[in-house]
């Protein structure tokens, strides 16, 4: 599924984008080399193939933008383009270039990041973060700009606080972003990497996991409760509202009255949790 952001760099910096009366020059890919901040540092060599044959085919259609260095120029976007042209042969790329700080450098490159279809949910997260904290700015401000909502930031950049592992098991396609998800609602921190070892051994689904975690964090209850379990009622609406606010969610039915509770994990995720109540 495509990730990426809603909306593209243009949204944060108007002036980036290539326009009408930008001045298009050729420059010797000799000339060229990589933003030094972007912190992309893979390619995958089968899209850098099919770019290039689409190259060879119809040349480049949209100019690299760059800026001008003390040796040659710094590539601003279009790093792909500037790797498939050199795989093609081709001694020249069209550019435009632009003026910019070395701030702007760094913050152009975390976006051309996030504009990636094949972000992992937890690059996706380092690069929400790297945003917030380069920019100064709040997930609100954040949802704003890239056009993707703020619950959904709140929720990926939450993944970060799982233990390295778990996010190396999500890094690398082990676990989703759902199962990421789910384990973020266990109460005993210690009991996260064995849940996570039958996840793996068993190839739970994330609603397998969720329904064991609600048995994992129920509380212990008299004897003569035991054998009782919460009706399917119950935990179909626990799982509705799971779904809906990103987080644990525990419903208790009394004699008289009930009530349900719905974890939070920090200020932010509070506030993310009274704007989905109030929607």
């Amino acid at each position: 599924m495509a990730r990426g952001l809603g909306k593209g760099i243009n949204a944060f910096f108007p002036d980036i984008e290539t326009q009408v009366d930008d001045k298009i020059q050729e420059i010797a890919i000799a000339e060229c080399r990589p933003n030094p901040y972007q912190p992309r540092k893979t390619f995958h060599a089968d899209a850098i193939e099919e770019l290039k044959e689409s190259i060879l085919e119809y040349g480049i259609i949209q100019p690299l933008i760059v800026r001008k260095s003390i040796k040659g120029y710094e590539i601003v976007v279009g790093e792909r383009r500037f790797r498939a042209a050199k795989e093609a042969g081709l001694s020249t790329v069209p550019v435009v270039v632009k003026e910019l700080s070395d701030e702007k450098m760094m913050e152009l490159a975390l976006l051309e990041n996030l504009q990636r279809e094949d972000l992992t949910p937890i690059e996706e997260a380092h690069a929400y973060t790297n945003l917030i904290n380069e920019l100064k700015i709040t997930q609100d401000e954040l949802s704003r700009r890239i056009g993707k909502s703020r619950s959904h930031i709140a929720n990926i950049v939450r993944l970060l606080s799982l233990p390295e592992q778990i996010i190396a098991y999500i890094s690398n396609g082990e676990l989703s972003m759902g199962h990421g998800r789910a384990l973020l609602g266990i109460k005993d921190k210690s009991k996260i990497i064995p849940v996570v070892s039958k996840i793996r051994q068993e190839k739970l689904n994330v609603r397998q996991v969720e329904n064991l975690i609600v048995k994992i964090n129920e509380k212990p209850v008299p004897k003569k409760k035991e054998e009782a379990k919460k009706d399917v009622f119950l935990q179909e609406r626990e799982s509705i509202l799971r779904d809906r606010f990103g987080t644990a969610v525990n419903i208790q039915r009394g004699k008289q009255k009930g009530k349900i509770e719905i974890e939070f994990y920090s200020d932010d995720d509070l506030e993310r949790i009274i704007e989905v109540l109030e929607k």
